[in-house]
C-alpha cells in the first residue's frame, strides 16, 4: 500500500512539473543606479515619451533572424513598455552626463531654463549573437536655439538575453552621448551641428 501509494504521489508530481510553465524574465534599459547626480547645469532637460516602431512595442523582446525572420520570446520581457525604458534609461544617461535632471510631468517655475529632448526610434534589432542595433530621428529644443538630428547605433551581443539587453544599454548610452552634445549647445543659445 505504501509503495503505491508513494508512486501515485511521485506520478502526480511528475503531471504537475510537466504542466508548469518556463519562468518569466523581465529586462531594463535604465542603468544601475548610481550616485545621484550634483546640478551643476543651469538648465534642466525634459525627455518626453519615445515613439518606437509597432513591431517591438509589445511587453516580449522581438528578435530579428535573418531577412525578414522574427520570434516574440513571451518570456523574456520588458520590466515596462519599451518606450518607456528607452525614455527612462535616456533621462538617466542624459542627467548623469549634464549634471541636471529630467523634470518631464513636474511643475517650473517661470524662469527656469528647460531643455526638451524628443526622440522618435526607426529601428530596435535585436539579433542574439548577433548585434542590439538602434536608429533614432532626435530633436533639442532650447529658448534661442534647437537641432533636429539622427543617430544610428549598433553594438555586439551575446549568445544570451542579459547580453542583448546590456547591448541595448550601451547602444542607447551611445544615443545620450550624441544627445547630451546637442544640449550643452542648445542650452548655451547655438544650434550644433549633428554627430
Amino acid at each position: 500500500m505504501n509503495t503505491i501509494l508513494r508512486l501515485t504521489g511521485s506520478a502526480a508530481l511528475l503531471a504537475l512539473a510537466g504542466c508548469s510553465s518556463a519562468p518569466t524574465h523581465f529586462h531594463t534599459l535604465v542603468p544601475p543606479a548610481t550616485s545621484p547626480a550634483i546640478a551643476s547645469a543651469a538648465f534642466v532637460i525634459d525627455v518626453q515619451p519615445v515613439n518606437v516602431p509597432p513591431q517591438v512595442d509589445q511587453p516580449a523582446l522581438v528578435l530579428r533572424h535573418g531577412a525578414s525572420g522574427v520570434s516574440v520570446m513571451d518570456g523574456e520581457r520588458w520590466a515596462s513598455s519599451l518606450g518607456d525604458e528607452i525614455r527612462g534609461a535616456l533621462a538617466a544617461d542624459l542627467s548623469a552626463r549634464l549634471g541636471t535632471h529630467d523634470v518631464h510631468g513636474l511643475p517650473l517655475g517661470k524662469d527656469t531654463q528647460v531643455v526638451r529632448v524628443q526622440v522618435d526610434v526607426r529601428r530596435f534589432d535585436s539579433e542574439l549573437g548577433g548585434n542590439a542595433t538602434l536608429e533614432a530621428a532626435w530633436s533639442v529644443r532650447g529658448a534661442k536655439a534647437s537641432a533636429d538630428c539622427a543617430s544610428h547605433v549598433t553594438q555586439p551581443a551575446g549568445g544570451n538575453y542579459d547580453s542583448l539587453v546590456a547591448a541595448h544599454q550601451q547602444a542607447v548610452g551611445q544615443l545620450a552621448d550624441g544627445i547630451a552634445g546637442a544640449v550643452r549647445s542648445v542650452a548655451a543659445g547655438q544650434s550644433p551641428a549633428c554627430r
